[in-house]
Order: structure tokens, then C-alpha cells, then sequence
């Protein structure tokens, strides 16, 4: 399975808190598994099974299940890469949210963000993407709070959301979160949520500036489309590789990989407009033309390597996606 990531950078403001509070945010990083010294490169990214331990190490360390309420004071427009720019110079708090749900994967793809409309509100939804591991619930802390003092940024200290609906359980001490959202929240709630006035994310702000956030979403839109190589059907080839040894993997043993149902595979795939049985043949088709490159590993070696259950299966194959046989194209370089 291909882990969710995060921008590097967006851990220093956690770092921040932990330094604020007296404790070794470099040991604890290094205790995590993340490389400190990354934090200073704007494109590096961690894994989410790393940063996921560092918010469990933090809260232990400190002692304070609402740590994640207070790293948004530590969170800075340089923070979320070009994206922080582009908040700020956004003409509503709609083009705002909107920006955020657009370009959210460049700061990480472990949630997938929503905003809809209703008759009286915005609904801004975070949702874990299905098959993938659910981040930290003090990670959904900060996000939240970042984004609630996002909205109070351009429209005041005072400014406070409908209602906020988190998925974690009630704390034994909800005071800290009704002191940072100023709203009715629903903790134990089906998803995790945040409501707004529609009048709100409509009004027109003063300080908007349309070319500085055009320029901020040139940039974003390049690291997007940097990221998006690792599509589903990309990520389905790195499955079907490395299980390729084992012998011929079927669609439902990579789906399992993935973390997905069968029809779930099937469906991004499909989105891509590719199939698995496509994807099996061309992983094979490239791995033999690799290996066959190379004049130490034996027919029978990469037939094995490629899960063919022996030589002449390999052969068969590889002349029906060449036109030759193996020992034919071996010849041909030479």
C-alpha cells in the first residue's frame, strides 16, 4: 500500500508546541522515526505512520490530550507552502475553504476534504479516504482549530463556527475545546465536521487580492500535479511487483494489498481509464524487457521474478507481447 504523506513542514509547528513546553521535540522526532533535519526542506514529506506516533509521543510527553488545539498558534502562512498565501489573499471566507478542499494534498493526502452548501450553512467535512489509516485524532484537532483561526484571521478574534463534530470520544475535560471553537460540539459524531453561516463565507473581504492568489495557485497546481503521478494505476503497479515473485497475483490479492475491495479497485482504476488485467501484462511486458537487458540473470530466474510458473509459460507469453522469444531479443541486442 502506497502511505499517506505529509508536508515536513507542517510538523515543525508540533515541534514548536513541544519546545514551548520544555520537552526534546528533536529526541521525540527521532523516536518517531522522522529525520528532524527535513522540517527545513519546503517539499520534504513524512509518512503518516510516522507523524501518527509523534502526536502519540506528544501527548504522552506532555501530559495533554488537547495538544492538538494548541499547535494552530504555531501555524504561520509559510506553513501550508504556497496554499498559506493563497488563503490569505482570498476575496471570501468561501474562496477560502474552497482553495483548501482544491489543493489540501499538497499539505496531505491522508483526508480527503469537503465543502457543500445547505439551505442555512457550509458544511466543511474531513474524511479519511477508504482503505487508508485514520490520522491522529489531535491531528484532526489542529486541522480543525487551523481552520477556525483561519476564518478568525480575516474576520475577527470573536469569530466562532455553527457547530464543530468531532469523531474522537468526549474528553474526560471537553473544557479546552469549547474555549478554542466558541460553538456546540458533538464529540463521538459519525464524521468529523465543521459548520458555518452561509452569510459569513459569503461577505466580501477587504484585503483580498486575486493576483497574489492566482500566482500561489500557479505554484500549487504544479506541486499537485507533481504529487498525482502516484495514481491509483501507479500504485497498483508497485502492488502487482512486488507480489509478482510469489507468482501471478489476481485482482482480489492487490485490492487486499490496497486496503480497498475488489470493486473499489476496479472503480479508481476504471476512473483512470485502465484495467488490472492491462496493468498485469504491461508490469510483466517492462520487468522482462529490464531483465533480459541483463546478461547474468538466467531465463528461469526471470520467469520466476515475473511469477510465471516456469520457462516456456514466460516464452509464450513474452512472444505474445513482443513478436519474439526471449532468446530472439537477447540475440537482437548483441
Amino acid at each position: 500500500m502506497i502511505e499517506p504523506t505529509s508536508l515536513a513542514s507542517w510538523t515543525r509547528a508540533l515541534r514548536k508546541q513541544l519546545d514551548a513546553l520544555g520537552l526534546d521535540s528533536n529526541a521525540l522526532c527521532l523516536q518517531a522515526g522522522l529525520d528532524p533535519q527535513l522540517m527545513d526542506d519546503p517539499n520534504a514529506r513524512y509518512p503518516l505512520s510516522a507523524t501518527t506516533r509523534l502526536w502519540e509521543l506528544a501527548v504522552e510527553a506532555s501530559g495533554d490530550p488537547a495538544i492538538g488545539l494548541r499547535v494552530s498558534r504555531f501555524v504561520s502562512p509559510t506553513t501550508f507552502h504556497a496554499l498559506g498565501y493563497a488563503l490569505v489573499a482570498s476575496g471570501s471566507l468561501r474562496e477560502v475553504f474552497e482553495r483548501i478542499v482544491r489543493y489540501h494534498q499538497v499539505i496531505s493526502d491522508a483526508l480527503e476534504l469537503e465543502l457543500t452548501r445547505g439551505e442555512d450553512r457550509y458544511c466543511f467535512t474531513l474524511k479519511v479516504p477508504e482503505g487508508s489509516p485514520a490520522p491522529a485524532r489531535e491531528a484532526i484537532d489542529a486541522f480543525a482549530a487551523i481552520y477556525v483561526r483561519t476564518c478568525r484571521n480575516r474576520l475577527g478574534r470573536d469569530y466562532a463556527p455553527l457547530a464543530v463534530y468531532l469523531r474522537r470520544a468526549e474528553p474526560a475535560d471537553p473544557k479546552q475545546w469549547h474555549t478554542v471553537f466558541r460553538a456546540p460540539i458533538f464529540f463521538a459524531a459519525d464524521e468529523d465536521r465543521l459548520e458555518f453561516s452561509i452569510d459569513d463565507f459569503e461577505s466580501h473581504l477587504d484585503d483580498a487580492n486575486p493576483e497574489l492568489a492566482e500566482h500561489n495557485e500557479t505554484v500549487l497546481k504544479r506541486t499537485l500535479t507533481q504529487l498525482r503521478l502516484l495514481t491509483w494505476e501507479r500504485k497498483v503497479r508497485d502492488a502487482i511487483e512486488a507480489q509478482l515473485p510469489e507468482g501471478e497475483p489476481s485482482a482480489e490479492h492487490i485490492a487486499e494489498t490496497l486496503h480497498l475491495s475488489l470493486r473499489s479497485l476496479q472503480r479508481h482504476l476504471a476512473d483512470e481509464g485502465c484495467r488490472f488485467d492491462t496493468l498485469l501484462n504491461e508490469c510483466r511486458e517492462n520487468l522482462a524487457l529490464l531483465h533480459l537487458r541483463d546478461p547474468q540473470c538466467s531465463l528461469s530466474e526471470i520467469s520466476y521474478l515475473l511469477g510465471f510458473a516456469d520457462t516456456s509459460s514466460f516464452s509464450r507469453a513474452f512472444k505474445r507481447w513482443t513478436g519474439m522469444t526471449p532468446g530472439q531479443f537477447r540475440d537482437g541486442l548483441r
